[in-house]
């Protein structure tokens, strides 16, 4: 996926078990961070629960998000 644009909704394309999160589970692009080496940018991505208040600030790459579909539909699950 080539980097959204700030403040963008988007889906995380993978599991970060670390924090809970599965794919699928909805982001907010909140800042975009270059790598200290020369690597891949990083996305810092905001994570909201169902009411918008905020869970967790991860950090991840292009790689790691995919865009919104007109064909998805959003859905609510706990967060273990």
């Amino acid at each position: 996926m080539t980097r959204p644009n700030l403040y963008e909704r988007i889906a995380l394309a993978r599991d970060f078990k670390e924090h809970g999160l599965k794919r699928g589970d909805i982001a907010t692009l909140v800042d975009v961070v270059p790598h200290p080496s020369g690597g891949a940018e990083g996305l810092v991505l905001e994570i909201s629960n169902a009411l918008g208040r905020s869970l967790h600030t991860i950090v991840a790459t292009a790689e790691d998000v995919e865009p919104l579909r007109e064909n998805e539909v959003l859905a609510v699950r706990q967060l273990a």
